[in-house]
């Protein structure tokens, strides 16, 4: 079947998101001071850039680690069903964990995976979101740092995809049907 023609107008260019993660690492340096080592927690696969500036702006101890989820497949709206595709390999409980998450839309991903995670017993957990869309949420849930909210439109690029194409954008683009 083939695809739907789609264009993607930039919503974030690639400079706001580099200065907003600046500011986000200064804020968990400040949380996660004298940490004997953050745990930071990826969720794969649309953080794998999030996460990688991150981790180099955070002037702490760091192990990183992934978790891999899938609520979407290749389709624009969630399943709301969460599967953990990758666990953690490290253990966390008594550490200090930081998760790291593309986008918090309906929250059922991030629900699931904090209640999985709260069970290991870490030390603290919080949570750091680059995007956030509060107009999609059906489950209670709320990042600690959240770099940009976002109105309820569909977006891909900076690790966020659209049946796995656009991760590679350096910036954060809305999809819409061509004309």
């Amino acid at each position: 079947m083939p695809e739907r023609p789609y264009v993607i107008d930039e919503m974030i260019s690639a400079k706001t998101i580099a200065a907003r993660v600046e500011a986000l690492a200064q804020e968990i340096e400040t949380c996660f001071a004298g940490t004997d080592k953050l745990v930071v927690v990826g969720l794969l696969r649309g953080s794998f850039v999030f996460i990688a500036d991150l981790v180099r702006e955070l002037d702490l101890p760091v192990e990183v680690d992934f978790i891999e989820t899938s609520s979407y497949g290749n389709a624009m709206e969630s399943s709301r069903e969460v599967r953990i595709l990758k666990d953690l390999r490290g253990e966390i409980e008594g550490r200090d964990v930081l998760v790291v998450e593309d986008i918090v839309d309906t929250g059922h991903t991030l629900a699931h995976v904090l209640h999985l995670l709260e069970g290991r017993k870490p030390r603290r957990l919080k949570v750091c979101a680059l995007l956030d869309k509060p107009a999609r949420r059906e489950v209670e849930v709320a990042a600690d740092w959240v770099g940009f909210e976002i109105p309820d439109e569909f977006v891909v690029g900076y690790g966020i995809d659209y049946a796995q194409r656009n991760r590679n954008l350096p910036h954060i683009g809305k999809v819409r049907a061509a004309e």
